[in-house]
C-alpha cells in the first residue's frame, strides 16, 4: 500500500476527525498526545497526518502535498481550490451566519452602505453579489467587536451556539448556509492513488453508516 498523506484541521474538527479514523482501524492514537509536532504517521507508515489551520487545508490538498483533507464546508468554499468533494462526515455542523443588533432590519442589512466584517470575504462577496455595494472588513479574531466598536454594520461569520452572539447583545439576522466536514481529494491522487483513497472511503462509509443506526 502507498502511503496516503492526510491534512487535518486544527481545532473543533481534530478531535472528530480523529475518533474517526480510529473507527476506521487507523492507529493514530499519537495525534492525541500533547505535542507540538504537525507531522505524525500511524502505527504501520500507511497514513501519514499533517496538523495544519483549517482555512490551509484545501490548500494544501490542492497543491497535492496532500492526498485528502478534511475540512469544513466554510473553508472550502471561501478557499476557491480545485478540488474533490467526496463525502459530508456529518460533524461539526453549524451555520455561516449575518449578525447584528437585534433592532436591525432587513432593509438596514441590505443597505448600498453596508458594512461587513468577516473572516470570510468570499464567502460575504458572493452572498451579497445581488443585494447591493458593500465594504468588506477583513478581520481573523473576535468578529462579533466590530459592530460593538462601530467599525462594521453587521458580522458574517460561522455560528456554532450563539452564546457569543447573544452575551455581546448581537443575534443571527440571516443564514447564509449551513456547513459541516468534509472530505476532499486531490485530483490527481484520486487517479494515482486509487485504490488506497477508495479503500479508506468505504471503511468511512461504513462507520458513518453505523453511527446513524
Amino acid at each position: 500500500m502507498r502511503q496516503v498523506t492526510i491534512a487535518l484541521s486544527k481545532g473543533r474538527l481534530a478531535k472528530y476527525s480523529i475518533d474517526l479514523f480510529n473507527k476506521c482501524g487507523i492507529d493514530c492514537d499519537e495525534l492525541r498526545e500533547d505535542t507540538r509536532k504537525l507531522i505524525i504517521e500511524s502505527k504501520n507508515s500507511d497514513y501519514r497526518f499533517l496538523l495544519v489551520k483549517p482555512s490551509d487545508v484545501p490548500t494544501y490538498v490542492e497543491y497535492g502535498i496532500a492526498d485528502i483533507g478534511i475540512a469544513g464546508k466554510d473553508s472550502i468554499i471561501e478557499s476557491k481550490t480545485s478540488v474533490y468533494e467526496m463525502l459530508d462526515l456529518g460533524f461539526g455542523r453549524c451555520s455561516v451566519c449575518v449578525a447584528g443588533f437585534k433592532n436591525s432590519t432587513k432593509k438596514d442589512i441590505t443597505a448600498n452602505t453596508l458594512r461587513v466584517a468577516t473572516k470570510y470575504p468570499n464567502i460575504a462577496k458572493e452572498y451579497y453579489m445581488d443585494k447591493g455595494n458593500i465594504e468588506i472588513i477583513k478581520l481573523n479574531g473576535s468578529v462579533e467587536l466590530a459592530p460593538l466598536l462601530g467599525l462594521s454594520d453587521v458580522i458574517l461569520d460561522i455560528v456554532e451556539t450563539g452564546i457569543t452572539l447573544k452575551e455581546n447583545g448581537l443575534v443571527i439576522l440571516e443564514k447564509v448556509c449551513d456547513v459541516s466536514a468534509r472530505m476532499i481529494v486531490n485530483r490527481v491522487s484520486l487517479k494515482t492513488k486509487l485504490y488506497e483513497i477508495n479503500e479508506l472511503l468505504l471503511k468511512i462509509k461504513q462507520v458513518l453508516k453505523e453511527t446513524e443506526e
